[in-house]
């Protein structure tokens, strides 16, 4: 007969209560990861929905014009409310020899600027010192302008209507602007000079 040893018992590990701090830091971090989650999820959702929604496409800029200082200026605004015009570059034709005007928040166009030239430039091409305000002159308008933020730059000729009053023995003919319009987009100063050609042709004699 043979002695049968029986295998020793395994030792049992005692089982070990958690303590309430250590139950407080696993809840903090399950809260924790809780939270990362539904952040990521809410930007993902963020995405779809951004990614989902049509492109909404930038209006043209279309200036209008309203006369101030007795028509010896023209504050210039966009037509569309969400258009911040933050600068513009102003060319007139070649013939009236005047460099372009840059201006920075205050969009305007003043007759000061080129009155003077465009009277004489007038005389020579044999037009009356007196109009009733049917005028026009072609100018290239360059806008710089914020639309859904984003910088967006504008180039177009504009025709802008004046008038001409004659003046007396002491004083000359003065330009009084009388509003702006839009002739064409995207064209530059061989435009306006052919505009300029057309209109100041002397008359034949």
């Amino acid at each position: 007969m043979t002695d049968e040893t029986p295998p020793p018992r395994k030792r049992r590990v005692p089982l070990r209560w958690i303590t309430l701090g250590e139950a407080v830091a696993v809840a903090a971090v399950i809260i924790s990861a809780l939270g990362l989650w539904n952040s990521y999820d809410e930007r993902q959702q963020q995405v779809a929905e951004q990614q989902a929604k049509p492109a909404v496409a930038a209006a043209p800029l279309v200036l209008r014009a309203s006369i101030a200082d007795e028509g010896e200026r023209l504050s210039l605004a966009p037509i569309h409310d969400d258009i911040a015009i933050q600068a513009q570059t102003i060319t007139f034709p070649t013939r009236l020899g005047i460099a372009p005007v840059e201006t920075t928040g205050d969009s305007r166009i003043e007759s000061g600027w080129f009155g003077s030239a465009l009277v004489r430039a007038r005389s020579k091409a044999d037009k009356p010192d007196d109009s009733a305000g049917d005028e026009r002159l072609g100018m290239l308008i360059e806008t710089r302008y914020l639309q859904n933020d984003k910088e967006v730059t504008d180039r177009a000729v504009y025709d802008l209507g004046y008038a001409v009053k004659g003046g007396g023995l002491f004083s000359s003919a003065k330009v009084l602007l009388r509003g702006v319009s839009l002739v064409a987009r995207g064209e530059g100063t061989k435009r306006i000079d052919a505009l300029w050609e057309q209109r100041m042709k002397p008359k034949a004699k």
